[in-house]
């Protein structure tokens, strides 16, 4: 037995990737208990034959979706970009506010993530990202605030992930914020999000509808600088 000067090594955190569709996941029992959600919900493009209009409806009861399974003090944390069809902007940052209030979630923060130097002109998707934080039950502590604006999202798995800092500005929050030690995506695409949340320590569960990007999600490595990589490879368990 590992005497108190010699404490017994701490396990390394876990991931866990769900080939499923995650709002009928969400639905089924109490997967958000003990947990924090860090997410990107998908855009249009990824829905075949589903009309702007359609996607709009699904995109807002998705987050309702999810700000139901939470618990009460544990934060929703969304990475969202804009687009724009036909010369109209869609601003997913109203969608996410919108339902959270008519879930009764609070808005914790709103910060903005550059995706381009300042004063670039971009086409189709804007130069910045939003992250927002909601939760019920939970205030934010000027005495540990982030950043308001990241200069630079950073390192993206695949054109649709969340940049790398972003992801780590998210789940430092929850570090800081809260006693909360399992990061949960329900959209996790490649796994972006997951090999952070074991970066810092945290346990980690994904679910992605697609098959290939759970099998890249279960053994994301992530960059270091200078071109190698951080070894954040986790099996789903059996």
């Amino acid at each position: 037995m590992p005497s108190p000067a010699n404490p017994a090594p701490r396990p390394s955190p876990s991931r866990e990737v769900i080939c499923a569709d995650a709002l009928e996941w969400l639905a089924d029992g109490e997967p958000l208990l003990g947990a924090a959600v860090i997410t990107s919900l998908p855009d249009v493009c990824e829905f075949n034959g589903l009309s702007l209009g359609e996607w709009r409806r699904w995109f807002i009861a998705a987050a309702k979706t999810i700000f139901a399974a939470l618990p009460d003090g544990s934060p929703a944390i969304f990475y969202q970009t804009d687009i724009k069809r036909d010369g109209v902007w869609i601003d997913k940052a109203y969608l996410c506010q919108r339902a959270a209030e008519e879930s009764g979630m609070d808005l914790l923060w709103h910060k903005i993530v550059c995706r381009k130097a300042p004063g670039r002109v971009t086409y189709g998707r804007p130069a910045y990202a939003h992250l927002l934080a909601f939760a019920r039950g939970l205030a934010d502590d000027p005495a540990r605030s982030l950043p308001d604006v990241l200069a630079d999202g950073g390192w993206m798995a695949w054109p649709r992930a969340t940049g790398i800092e972003s992801a780590r500005l998210a789940c430092r929050y929850v570090l800081r914020m809260t006693a909360l030690r399992r990061i949960v995506d329900p959209f996790c695409g490649q796994g972006t999000i997951l090999a952070v949340a074991n970066e810092l320590g945290l346990d980690a569960v994904g679910v992605d509808l697609s098959a290939k990007r759970c099998r890249k999600a279960e053994r994301l490595q992530l960059p270091r600088r200078g071109g190698s990589t951080v070894n954040t490879e986790r099996s789903s368990p059996e």
